[in-house]
């Protein structure tokens, strides 16, 4: 039999209600498998018809990660259409497990159309046992809805940390007052991926900092005895972008004992926050520091787009060059100077690289001259 007369018995079986079910879902699951896109997709809009007892069948060939991913793709758009607790939990495991674009599409869209309805059900999966929690948490946090803040508040103080850990990064998402007291109190979490996840959370809520004293709770956390966390509370405090944060940050820089990958952190910190304070520190810490650590403030001070802080970075960069500071007359430093009078493009940025341009180092003259051309056609743009 072949395929077009196939589903012509398979569609005629479905709108006459022929009850022989298992041999539908048979036939069908044939077409799927061996059509072409256009049978697939026919087949897959009738499949629906035929009840809840397509369920399992289906499942079973979904999770099978050595079946065609095209035909596993038709299943998923079928069983998007049931609103099951196991439809839900498969789809939340294959999130986790899958690489295929078009499969993790399909699914993700398949979660969000169960959307509200499918929240009642994973709610009952958290009265459960840990392993069916989990999986309920990883399927809330697919869902993108806010009826989900509530479940999802309760299982912020789980046993499980990985639980704890999806749901304060979900729940981050969310400009909401109420979950600010979550996150800080998760700052005080024995576990540090738990710890990391509540300061990323507080970093996303800066428009409430000051209402709750977010950078004096996140500070303690500068001296976390996990590296880690250090650095993240440092990124966080840079989103912020308060005088406050810069001076905290400012403290951490100014440190001998500050560990190295800390200061990096530290810095790239500072540069986010484009604050005239910000960049006074760096160039302080220009002055102090080790060659590795000037490089990364040079070339960092040449990605800054705010107009207020642009004339700043040059003459920063062209003050420490012309200073008697060792380290400004290093050749990997000269460059790292090129570069980023090149991106600044302002009217100083010109005037340094044209003094660069004669520099005795080939190689610098070289990056001097590139610098310029990137300057011009930055400064036309």
């Amino acid at each position: 039999m072949n395929n077009d007369r196939a589903f012509q018995e398979f569609e005629a079986a479905i709108y006459h209600n022929i009850n022989q079910k298992s041999d539908l879902i048979n036939l069908g699951l044939s077409l799927l498998k061996s059509g072409d896109f256009r049978q697939r997709w026919e087949v897959a809009k009738l499949f629906p018809k035929l009840g809840e007892k397509i369920i399992d069948p289906l499942l079973v060939i979904l999770e099978d990660e050595n079946i065609e991913v095209q035909y596993r793709w038709f299943i998923a758009r079928i069983l998007s259409e049931f609103n099951d607790i196991k439809v839900i939990i498969s789809f939340t495991q294959i999130l986790q497990t899958t690489e295929e674009e078009d499969l993790l599409t399909i699914v993700a869209e398949g979660l969000g159309k169960m959307g509200i309805s499918a929240i009642k059900s994973l709610e009952r999966l958290l009265q459960q046992d840990e392993s069916s929690r989990l999986l309920a948490v990883k399927a809330l946090a697919q869902i993108r809805h806010s009826d989900t803040i509530k479940p999802l508040s309760k299982v912020v103080n789980d046993s499980n940390p990985q639980i704890r850990v999806i749901a304060l990064e979900y729940l981050g998402n969310f400009h909401q007052k109420q979950l600010i007291p979550i996150f800080i109190q998760a700052l005080s979490d024995p576990v540090s991926t738990v710890r990391k996840e509540a300061i990323i959370a507080l970093g996303m809520q800066s428009e409430l900092t000051t209402e709750f004293n977010i950078i004096q709770h996140l500070k303690p956390l500068l001296y976390d005895i996990h590296l880690e966390i250090c650095q993240q509370t440092a990124l966080t405090l840079g989103r912020i972008k308060t005088d406050e944060a810069i001076e905290e940050l400012a403290i951490i820089l100014k440190k001998e004992t500050t560990p190295l990958d800390l200061k990096k952190a530290v810095i790239k910190a500072l540069i986010w926050i484009e604050s005239p304070q910000a960049l006074t520190y760096l160039q302080q810490a220009l002055l102090t520091e080790n060659s590795e650590i000037c490089h990364i403030i040079i070339n960092l001070l040449g990605t800054q787009k705010s107009e207020v802080v642009k004339h700043q970075a040059s003459q920063i960069v062209i003050d420490f060059l012309s200073s008697n500071h060792p380290i400004s007359q290093e050749i990997k430093i000269k460059k790292a100077v090129a570069f980023s009078l090149g991106e600044l493009a302002d009217e100083t940025a010109i005037n340094g690289l044209k003094k660069l341009s004669n520099d005795p180092n080939k190689s610098v003259q070289l990056h001097a001259i590139t610098g310029l051309k990137k300057a011009v056609i930055n400064d036309q743009s």
